[in-house]
């Protein structure tokens, strides 16, 4: 009744269900109708739209195949399937194969391989270090997987284990065999240097050479089966490996189909045989042999013979197969070649011959080295024995070619042997083996249409396989069911026992083989009777063929009813070849190769020979798994029985190891990548015993679910008060509710088991109640909705209503008011009309009167002026007249006054020279006459210039009368035209009166013009109006348009200026790309080279304990103590070479070339880091050159610095001699002055006069002989600067020398030394501040010189902007210029007078305190030197002395020997944990460096190196013992970066030296350079940085899978699928499940610690960044990986985890350290899992969004999406096609997953220490009271 009701309950309308197809074997069909219990017939509608009728079997009635839920198609592993049957696993596979491109599935414990015919990216190294230490349900199904679950079983249960790969031909199983021996080749490595592991991955290529051929349905097709045993050891590493062959196809080495290839090593010969090593084989090309040409397909597409062969050969070297022996392997297979060419003719019906002089048999003899005429015998002749003679019989022309044949395959396969053997002897290891995992890759299940022995010893083989494997799934599901207490019953499965007993039973198939061959007349006839007459009647499963006497049937494991045929089946089970050729070629003496491929022959024939039959394909069995015994018996075992033992010895390996099952199934027959073919797919997994295991699964209970999953998923079935604080009750009471038939499901101790069919069942319960609840939920929403779009709609019409009246009511306002408005206006405008007529009446009535009264007026006027201008004109005429009449009579006058006196003068003259005639006479008469004359003379001068200017007056009065005259008459003449015009004026009046009249009229009509024209010019003016609004307009436009273009013209500069920004910027993130790279190399070559040390030492430590293990052997310690030993850090490469060299000396037993390519390897690493550092050097090299040049001047001012202060020092040595001079006169005066006064020789005055000047001459010398030093330090300062590179060790005065050695009391001795010491530490004192005031001056003066340069450069930018300016503008700038200078100059002389004011209060200060000292030691002389008698004799006041408190120097003193309890005590027994609470941070590098100064103070430059060396090694120590301890590697990173830091701090460099105070410039390093050190330092940082990140990351690693993808941080968002059997095989125990907060409390942790340790903030940066990348790497990789974590709810919860790192990091103040970008690919996967992802639009918006993932990782998330709701859509093909092709164009790496090796390359950036090395004290916790402060 139950099964009635949940039959119609779930064929109901809309179901789906599976119906037979004949060309899809199964198709999909929906149900149109309810199924109704009784109904013969369902009616069905195809997905094509067809509808059909499915008629029930009338006997049976069984309903056709339900199809599961959506959201259960796609899964990992088959057995989640609600309904476990043939066609859901066909679906299955090809939804996953096709539509998600996934080539793995599990099935239960299968993992089925379907062959992709296509290279994929997912066996690379990252997705090995993926799959590593995880779980096998966890990760998506892999061959890696099986291969990880396979190793971690063989740790975790120290029990064997196997993988049997198998499969058709083509199908992929030597592939998927090659890639699990990779995986634990990577994952496990090897126990020495050896290459164990890449020795194992080296037999591939060998044995694909020699095993593998190209057939018609795969080009490197296996005609082998493999059994490999890789060995491990206790550690689990790869210590050796073994292999065991099984059925190697002989027959292909003389046949070949069509289409199909002899093995690939005949065609790499032919293809290299152009060779010059191998121009000795005679070989040509492929088709001139007959054994390589029968198929017709010499070349496979692709694939290069050449490099091949090349390959195979390396892979030879590698495993140890020298050259010598590779040619003789090649001899051998040329000859083999030679010999299928030998052509055998008739000679007559039972002869044959060959003819002479054949060029390839001779070829032939002279590769194996025998003579052409025995070939030549016994090619065509044999030797038959009877018991008293022998006979040579002939061969007829076809026995003798099968013979040839027979010699071919039993040469190739003793070849074959001897590889095998070779290959093993290279991978065998004298350490015991401590485990194995065999990998068996063997044909699977083969029918043809002629089946022949080869594909009956294949089936058996497969049939044993198969019973193995029924019994392995059928324990494992008892032990399921056992360890879950459900009671166990009885699970009917097909047990394949009865046909295993048919073929090896007694009496079996095999038994009767042997049998007949025994018979001497046995023959295939009798054999096929003896077959029928015991089986056909007592077997069910043996059949005879209807139509065929010679042949039989037998039904196999996979339903299949294979016929054999008979004929052939003895030929190849006794496997005869000619005894006379192989004696032939066992004595050849010239190749040693063939005679050792033969030597365990015997006379009688070996059965691993053999003559082919007719046709079909011949394989044979070449190598029984244990030595041959050398007895006759052993070697007359047929083929079957070797066999069926190398079998049974397989299977009882296979029993006693733990199996696992990989199946490898053909797509299709024509390998076609990702092509789908249902009927071969079908076949293969029938034959395969993957339907076998569901069947077995869905016999039981195949659904499992643990309580919490159920609960999880099933709570929406639950009511309220159904849930019970107990889970597994809660569960109880629901499904009894749920599901009345309790025989559908069982109460295991964690899980739930229910039946086939039951997880769909309350599917579909769950999917009806979430309609159900998302019916009302719509239902809901859509009323809400509704309601608020009513409210909405009702709120907008009261609105509406609301705003119409108020817009009617403003309008009738408006209406009343424009109105009044009107009426209003109207009054006005008519008021303003007549007001405006009547002042136009009155003004032009006002122009006319006053038009006519001007004219009146005017005209009167004109009359006066006129009589008055006449008057004028009159009285001007007769003034003119009277004034020229007068002029002319006085003119006249002045003639006649002129004519008289010339007349009277003349008359004088003459008197005057009748008189002058006498001289005498005049002189008496006329005495004082010549002073009158001169009177006269002047006279008549004054008078001629009188006379001279009264004509030139007069001239110019003519002139002007002249001028006057002419004047008045055009004034007259003016006048009279005056006068006719107001003759002619009167005249006129009349007219004009009349003209008057006509201009009233004119008046009147030019009013009405007036009139009119205002109108056009109103009109006019309007047009104009108009006219301007539109120019405005477009003066609007033009000028946006303007605004618009000047816009553009910005965003275009703005656009180039950020397109040059951003290249700049790019440009220099390239660099800085590049920088890194080159950091990354630089520290990923230190890694390295710090695990290849500690490889080394691991070897050393091993040769020494295996060199103690041997009695006898001395051994050699090889070690060198850091404390003992004295040597540089550049010198531990060569003592690491050295202890090398010992260690091969003390264990010559080992393999010494391991240890000659370890330090190959060695030498090759640091070739490599130093040619990467010079590199890098190079790189930075630009950043130096300035700094370089500067240290060229520096070296050129210091040397002129330097001597200067020598002569400054010889100037200073002058003026002492000339003081002393000084001095010894002041004695000599003092003496000579002995009897003058108090002064004389004996009194007190004198004595202490004289003791003063003894005093000084005594401290003058003391002050030369400090100049002495002075000038020597500066030699050696100056010569230290020619030779840089050379370091040199001040040494002490030879004058000292001498001073100390004539010294014998040890007081004195002491007591000089101490003063030796202070004076050195003064004057060494002296030195440095000097050299700092030079570098401070050096300094200054470069910037000048940068200021006159910057300056230089900014008045040449000023002239060109000048010169660019207007000339006011140029003056203005030039004056704001000149302004601005000043002001500058003004402040920098203020500063510079500041800082003389220091300057000058300083060295008042400074002069203060050497005058008191001066003071203080002249007294003290003074006292010292006073007599007992002055005492008595002056009394000598007491001199208070003050005690001067001690300075300390910042340094510790310790002794030599004390310098292993330093390191002991600060590095070695150090505890991190109370330094870090309870002293100050980085104590142990202040205290180290501190020593250091004090080695560096007392210039002990073998103190320096032993405590450097020393304090490395400690650390190396340390870390190598405690290097899994957080907190230890994190405190000594810590510390050695501060002790970097002090080494830059206090190394005197100017870059470094500038961040400090002045009392840490007085602790700076005075005779080392240490930057070599430095150096060293920074790599040991950077490898302590590695190391810390490994240790962070181990510990972080459990924690991020599970934290960040697996737990519900929202509770309720994720839902829970079926798993099936994922999880089954938990490796590890639980020990509680890792959250998100766990991932946040050790980051806390971690940053806690390195905060507690002093880490510089920069570096907690930088490990933080690598702590995020991390964790998002491993999740994404992860993500990539599991199927089951690709849905929309988990990226809402790992967006939700990546904020609440994003909180932590803005909690600790990081988010500007770069870690939240190295999150932003999860942060994109998260984002792509949510986003839409069906539309065109939706494809862009992802492929603009997902910049940070490439597009492998975006195409494989939307392959992996699935729903986990049936309200979720899959991603659709097209969609992801869609997607590929907008991202073709993107140039990335095809890498799916994420590096998580990948470090970062770190930088520690200087951070100066504000502590004062002085302060520091040091705790009595340390124990190092032997430091002694300075």
């Amino acid at each position: 009744m139950n099964m009635n009701r949940e039959l119609e309950y779930m064929f109901v309308q809309c179901a789906r269900v599976w119906i037979p197809d004949a060309e899809e074997v199964w198709k999909s069909a929906e149900l149109t109708k309810d199924f109704k219990n009784g109904d013969a017939s369902l009616q069905l509608m195809l997905e094509d739209g067809t509808s059909i009728e499915h008629k029930l079997d009338p006997k049976t009635k069984n309903l056709p195949y339900l199809r599961n839920p959506d959201i259960l198609v796609g899964e990992n592993d088959l057995t989640a399937l609600s309904y476990l049957h043939e066609p859901a696993v066909l679906h299955n596979l090809k939804v996953r194969f096709i539509d998600s491109k996934l080539i793995y599935t599990y099935c239960g414990i299968v993992l089925v391989a379907i062959n992709p015919y296509e290279t994929l990216g997912i066996y690379g190294t990252d997705i090995i270090n993926a799959y590593s230490g995880q779980n096998m349900g966890d990760m998506d199904p892999h061959i890696f997987a099986v291969a990880e679950e396979a190793y971690k079983q063989m740790a975790r249960d120290e029990r064997n284990q196997s993988i049997i790969v198998s499969g058709e031909s083509g199908a992929g199983k030597t592939v998927s065999a090659k890639y699990a021996m990779r995986y634990f080749a990577t994952v496990s490595g090897s126990t020495s240097e050896a290459n164990v592991e890449q020795k194992v991955l080296a037999s591939n290529p060998i044995m694909e050479a020699i095993g593998n051929a190209k057939t018609t349905r795969n080009d490197n097709s296996s005609r082998f089966g493999k059994y490999i045993e890789i060995g491990f050891d206790t550690r689990y590493r790869i210590i050796g490996a073994n292999m065991r062959t099984y059925l190697l196809e002989k027959s292909r080495v003389v046949f070949q189909a069509d289409e199909e290839r002899n093995y690939h090593i005949f065609y790499q010969l032919c293809a290299s045989s152009h060779l010059p090593e191998f121009k000795t084989l005679k070989l040509s090309s492929a088709n001139d042999f007959l054994y390589t040409r029968q198929g017709r397909s010499p070349v496979i597409q692709g694939v290069d013979d050449t490099k091949e062969l090349s390959t195979t050969r390396n892979a030879f070297t590698l495993l140890g197969i020298n050259e010598s022996y590779q040619m003789g392997l090649f001899q051998v297979l040329a000859a083999i070649l030679h010999l299928g060419n030998v052509e055998i003719k008739d000679k007559d019906s039972d002869s044959s011959l060959i003819p002479p002089n054949n060029r390839h048999l001779t070829a032939f003899c002279e590769l194996v080295g025998v003579t052409y005429q025995d070939m030549t015998q016994w090619l065509c002749h044999r030797k038959l024995k009877t018991a008293t003679e022998t006979y040579v019989k002939t061969l007829p022309c076809l026995q003798a070619t099968n013979a040839r044949d027979a010699l071919a395959k039993h040469i190739y396969a003793k070849l074959f042997n001897w590889i095998v053997e070779h290959v093993n002897k290279a991978l065998i290891t004298n350490i015991k083996q401590h485990s194995f995992i065999g990998v068996l890759d063997i044909y699977g299940f083969e029918t043809f249409e002629i089946n022949s022995f080869e594909q009956f010893c294949i089936n058996y083989a497969n049939e044993k396989l198969q019973q193995q494997f029924n019994m392995h799934v059928f324990k494992l599901e008892q032990e399921e069911y056992m360890k879950e207490q459900i009671p166990w019953t009885l699970i009917d499965f097909y047990d394949n026992q009865p046909c295993i007993n048919l073929i090896e039973a007694k009496m079996g198939i095999l038994d009767l083989l042997d049998e007949e061959c025994k018979m001497p007349k046995g023959s295939d006839d009798s054999w096929a009777q003896k077959l029928y007459n015991t089986h056909l009647k007592t077997c069910s499963l043996f059949e005879k063929p209807r139509m065929s006497n010679r042949a039989f049937i037998i039904q196999h494991f996979a339903d299949k009813q294979v016929e054999y045929q008979c004929e052939g089946f003895l030929e190849k089970n006794k496997d005869t070849v000619n005894e006379d050729q192989i004696n032939v070629l066992k004595a050849s003496k010239k190749f040693d190769l063939l005679v050792e491929l033969f030597q365990d022959e015997e006379k009688a024939t070996s059965p691993t020979g053999q003559v082919p039959g007719t046709g079909g394909r011949t394989r044979l069995s070449i190598k029984p798994d244990k030595g041959r015994d050398k007895s006759s018996k052993e070697h007359k075992k047929t083929v079957g029985c070797q066999f069926r033992n190398s079998l049974q010895m397989l299977m009882d390996t296979l029993n006693a190891t733990t199996p696992h099952y990989v199946r490898c199934i053909k797509p299709n027959d024509f390998k076609l990548a990702f092509s789908f073919d249902p009927k071969r797919a079908v076949q293969q997994l029938r034959a395969c015993g993957v339907l076998e295991t569901i069947r077995i699964s869905a016999a039981g209970f195949p659904s499992r679910w643990t309580y919490q999953e159920f609960f999880s998923r099933y709570r929406v079935l639950m009511k309220q008060k159904d849930v019970l604080s107990d889970k597994k009750l809660t569960c109880r009471n629901v499904l009894e509710k749920l599901v009345e038939d309790q025989d559908k499901y069982q109460f295991g101790k964690t899980k739930i088991f229910f039946r086939a069919g039951q997880v769909a069942y309350l599917e579909k319960l769950r999917a009806d109640k979430l309609r159900v609840a998302c019916i009302r939920i719509q239902k809901t929403i859509r009323c809400w909705l509704a309601r608020k779009k009513y409210l909405r709609k009702r709120s907008a019409a009261i609105t509406i209503q609301r705003f119409t009246r108020g817009y009617q009511a403003r309008c009738l306002a408006k209406f009343m008011r424009r109105t009044q408005a009107a009426t209003i206006i109207q009054k006005y405008q008519r008021m303003y009309m007549e007001r405006k007529r009547y002042k136009q009446k009155q003004a032009a009535a006002l122009v006319m009167q006053t038009i006519l009264r001007a004219y009146m007026a005017r005209q009167k006027y004109q009359g006066l002026v006129r009589e008055h201008n006449a008057v004028i004109i009159q009285k001007r005429v007769r003034g003119w007249l009277a004034r020229c009449w007068y002029k002319r009579c006085l003119v006249s006058l002045v003639y006649l006054q002129c004519c008289f006196r010339r007349m009277k003068a003349r008359r004088e003259l003459k008197k005057l020279k009748i008189e002058a005639r006498s001289v005498e006479h005049f002189k008496k008469l006329n005495k004082g006459m010549e002073n009158k004359i001169m009177q006269l003379q002047r006279r008549i001068d004054e008078q001629s210039k009188d006379n001279r200017s009264i004509n030139e007056k007069l001239v110019s009065l003519e002139t002007s009368s002249t001028a006057e005259r002419e004047r008045m008459r055009g004034e007259l003449s003016r006048l009279r035209g005056v006068e006719e015009d107001a003759k002619n004026k009167g005249n006129q009046v009349t007219s004009l009166l009349e003209q008057l009249e006509k201009l009233r009229k004119e008046l009147s009509s030019t009013q009405k013009e007036k009139k009119t024209i205002e109108d056009w010019a109103q009109t006019y003016r309007d047009e104009m109006e108009k006219m301007v609004s539109e120019l405005k307009d477009q003066n609007c436009s033009l000028k946006k348009e303007k605004d618009d273009l000047n816009r553009l013209i910005q965003e275009q500069s703005q656009q180039m200026t950020e397109k040059m920004a951003r290249a700049i910027v790019e440009k220099t993130q390239q660099l800085e790309t590049d920088l890194n790279e080159e950091r990354s190399r630089y520290q990923n070559l230190l890694t390295e080279h710090r695990r290849l040390e500690e490889k080394y030492d691991d070897l050393k430590e091993a040769m020494v304990s295996s060199n103690v293990s041997k009695p006898g052997h001395r051994r050699t310690d090889s070690t060198h103590s850091s404390n003992e030993s004295e040597y540089t850090y550049n010198s531990e490469y060569a003592e690491l070479e050295e202890g090398s060299r010992a260690a091969e000396d003390v264990t010559r037993g080992m393999d010494t070339s391991l240890t000659l390519k370890l330090q190959k390897r060695l030498t090759e690493l640091e070739q490599e880091k130093q040619s990467l550092r010079n590199e890098l050097e190079n790189r930075e090299d630009q950043f130096q050159r300035a700094r370089a040049r500067d240290d060229v001047e520096f070296k050129k001012a210091r040397g002129a610095e330097l001597e200067y202060e020598s002569l400054k020092r010889q100037e200073l040595e002058s003026e002492n001699k000339k003081l002393k001079h000084d001095l010894v006169e002041i004695r000599r005066s003092l003496l000579g002055n002995a009897a003058t006064g108090a002064g004389a020789p004996g009194s007190p005055a004198y004595k202490v006069v004289l003791e003063q000047l003894n005093a000084s001459c005594e401290e003058l010398e003391v002050r030369k002989e400090e100049v002495l030093i002075l000038r020597s330090q500066l030699v050696s300062q100056k010569e230290a600067m020619h030779h840089k590179d050379e370091k040199e060790t001040m040494t002490e005065p030879s004058a000292y020398v001498e001073d100390v050695s004539k010294l014998k009391d040890a007081g004195e001795l002491k007591q000089a030394y101490i003063g030796l010491k202070d004076t050195n530490r003064l004057l060494e004192h002296q030195l440095q501040t000097q050299r700092r005031g030079y570098d401070s001056e050096v300094e200054s003066l470069r910037g000048e010189l940068q200021n006159v340069k910057e300056e230089n450069n900014r008045q040449q930018q000023l002239l060109a902007q000048n010169l660019q300016l207007p000339p006011e503008a140029r003056i203005e700038a030039s004056l704001q210029h000149e302004i601005t200078r000043l002001t500058n100059e003004n402040l920098d002389l203020m500063e510079q007078l500041e800082k003389q004011d220091r300057t000058i209060r300083k060295l008042k200060k400074q002069l203060k305190v050497y005058s008191k000292r001066i003071g203080e030691m002249g007294a003290g002389q003074t006292e010292g030197q006073t007599s007992p008698g002055q005492m008595v004799d002056e009394p000598i006041h007491p001199v208070n002395i003050p005690r001067r408190e001690k300075d300390f120097q910042g340094m510790l003193e310790y002794k030599k020997e004390d310098e292993l309890k330093l390191v002991k005590n600060l590095i070695l027994e150090l505890k991190p944990r109370g330094v870090a609470v309870n002293l100050i941070p980085g104590l142990p590098a202040y205290i180290l460096f501190m020593c250091l100064r004090h080695a560096d103070y007392v210039n002990d430059d073998q103190k320096v190196r032993t405590l450097l060396t020393s304090t490395i090694n400690s650390i190396k120590k340390i870390l190598k013992k405690r290097g899994d301890d957080f907190e230890t590697v994190s405190f000594w990173l810590s510390n050695t970066c501060r002790f970097l830091h002090c080494l830059k701090q206090y190394s005197g460099d100017e870059a470094f030296i500038k961040h400090n105070t002045q009392r840490q410039n007085e602790h700076i390093l005075s005779n080392f350079d240490l930057a070599e050190y430095r150096q060293v330092i920074s790599d040991l940082a950077i490898q302590i940085y590695q190391q810390l990140i490994k240790c962070m990351e181990n510990i972080l690693q459990p924690m991020i899978v599970s934290g960040m993808l697996e737990h519900e941080t929202i509770q309720g968002v994720s839902g829970v699928k079926p798993t099936g059997l994922r999880k089954r095989t938990s490796s590890i125990v639980d020990e509680g499940t890792y959250t998100l907060d766990s991932i946040l409390r050790q980051l806390s942790a971690f940053h806690s610690t390195m905060c507690q340790h002093g880490t510089d903030p920069e570096l907690i940066k930088q490990v933080v960044k690598q702590q995020f990348y991390i964790i998002g790497a491993v999740t994404l990789n992860n993500l990539l990986l599991r199927k089951d974590m690709c849905s929309w709810s988990k990226g809402m919860q790992i967006r939700y985890n990546v904020s609440q790192l994003e909180e932590w990091l803005r909690d600790k103040g990081l988010m500007t350290c770069g870690a939240k970008e190295t999150l932003e690919p999860l942060i994109q996967a998260a984002q792509l899992l949510q986003v839409k992802k069906k539309t065109d639009e939706d494809a862009e918006a992802i492929c603009s969004m997902c910049l940070a993932l490439t597009t492998a990782q975006i195409v494989k998330v939307l392959n992996l999406y699935t729903p986990v709701n049936e309200f979720e859509e899959r991603v659709s093909v097209a969609f992801i096609r869609t997607i590929q092709t907008r991202l073709r164009d993107r140039c990335e790496s095809p890498q799916l997953l994420m590096d998580t090796k990948m470090i970062y390359p770190v930088t520690f950036p200087f951070n100066p220490s504000s502590l004062a090395l002085e302060t520091i004290q040091i705790p009595s916790s340390l124990n190092l009271s032997f430091l002694t402060r300075v």
